[in-house]
């Protein structure tokens, strides 16, 4: 039986669709193994967001031959649907798939040997339609990530995506419910929908809209939660949300992107919304959904970005009221018009306004879930860790709770007691 590992590196869309390969070697009578176990196979599902991206891919091509010297090297992705030439030139890389020939990985490696050199790359921007992959069971027996949509059409001036992913392509509508259908059989009670712009599900292929996928899904007998990955604050409308208050399983939790609180970066990032137009959005989906947590991404240190912009940032995060903010430092990726945009931001200001933001962040956070004690939530349990049964409410918060039965993959009402390390900790009521 010949052995394959699979390293992901980024966003959920890559971890779905590394799920959907190992699926098809698992079926093509493949071991999947750990990736620091020998194995005659290494594919690396690369991401290129940032530099730093590029340069993790390229250590994990490395570390593979490595582990195995005669094994077969596969690097996949983002990084090498946009540096092919790049990827090939690494001495250990045996095969360069792009984005859109993931699906058909097991063909490419077929053929391939630890000494040859297999390219193909198609170009992405010629692509039009979605690329078919699913899964139909993954190690976790709880929670699935589904992947919806492909591609982005924003061309945001720091982000390298739609030229690693091209134009915006809608998966058809039955292939979603009967997938959908598929995993809640095989015991999943929460589906999150995912996609590389996923507010423009739907544009391409006017047989759907995002919110007619979830009106759909809410209707699967079985499915306990329906969660969706990252918005923009555009597809926010009064019909949008009304629609989504008329929905059982549907949870109260939006990730909303905003990157910046300051409406002179937003533009320097060519972002299509202002934070105006945010603030709208969100106090929409409060007059309407109880109990609603907000998260997002914020980026620090954009080119040019003046102290004045930095507070302007910090005081809309105070504002929104998040509970909780992934910031990340300003990175620059070649082919971005960013990049070579002037007055680039030294590390230390980007450091040291990354903490202050932290540090403003973690009180939110902190305030955020205090509210919550003495409450009595539904927790989807998902794992143990360090003796507690920990899962999520609908509204995305991290619960433990102690129990002496099994009780991964059920909700379970918890009172919650206390607050400690971002996680809320209670008992677990009517429990036997």
């Amino acid at each position: 039986m010949k052995k394959v590992a699979v390293y992901t590196l980024g966003c959920k869309v890559n971890q779905y669709e590394s799920e959907a390969m190992i699926e098809q070697f698992k079926a093509a009578g493949f071991e999947v193994v750990d990736y620091e176990k020998p194995a005659d196979y290494y594919v690396i599902n690369t991401c290129t967001v940032t530099s730093i991206s590029d340069k993790k891919s390229r250590q994990f091509m490395r570390r593979a031959k490595k582990n195995n010297p005669e094994a077969v090297i596969a690097v996949v992705g983002c990084y090498s649907q946009v540096s092919p030439e790049e990827v090939e030139a690494i001495d250990e890389v045996n095969v360069i798939l792009g984005t859109s020939e993931k699906k058909d990985i097991l063909k490419y490696l077929e053929g391939a040997t630890s000494t040859s050199k297999i390219v193909a790359v198609e170009q992405i921007m010629k692509v039009k339609t979605f690329d078919e992959m699913s899964i139909e069971d993954t190690m976790d027996k709880t929670r699935v990530f589904m992947k919806i949509q492909d591609g982005c059409n924003q061309y945001c001036s720091y982000c390298i995506i739609p030229y690693a992913r091209g134009p915006i392509r809608s998966r058809m509508p039955e292939n979603i419910i009967e997938e959908a259908r598929r995993l809640v059989q095989k015991g999943f009670k929460e589906i999150v929908l995912t996609g590389i712009h996923l507010s423009s599900y739907g544009l391409d292929i006017h047989k759907s809209s995002l919110i007619e996928i979830i009106e759909e899904l809410d209707h699967i007998p079985g499915l306990e939660r329906i969660r969706l990955g990252s918005l923009e604050p555009k597809i926010i409308t009064e019909s949008f949300v009304s629609r989504l208050k008329a929905l059982k399983h549907f949870t109260h939790h939006f990730h909303l992107s905003l990157q910046s609180g300051s409406d002179t970066v937003l533009k320097r990032m060519n972002r299509k919304y202002d934070t105006e137009a945010y603030y709208n959005a969100v106090e929409l989906i409060k007059t309407h959904l109880e109990n609603t947590s907000f998260t997002t991404d914020i980026i620090v240190g954009f080119p040019d970005e003046t102290e004045e912009e930095f507070i302007e940032t910090v005081a809309f995060v105070q504002k929104v009221g998040f509970s909780k903010v992934h910031i990340f430092k300003y990175s620059p990726r070649e082919g971005t018009k960013a990049a070579v945009m002037p007055n680039q931001i030294h590390g230390e200001v980007k450091n040291e306004r990354s903490q202050r933001l932290q540090a403003v962040c973690n009180v939110l956070e902190q305030n955020y879930l205090e509210q919550f004690v003495g409450s009595k939530l539904p927790v989807l349990f998902e794992e143990v860790v360090n003796g507690y049964y920990e899962g999520l409410t609908e509204n995305y918060l991290r619960v433990g709770a102690l129990s002496l039965k099994n009780i991964i993959n059920t909700i379970e009402i918890v009172e919650i007691l206390e607050v400690k390390e971002n996680k809320l900790y209670g008992k677990i009521l009517n429990h036997v």
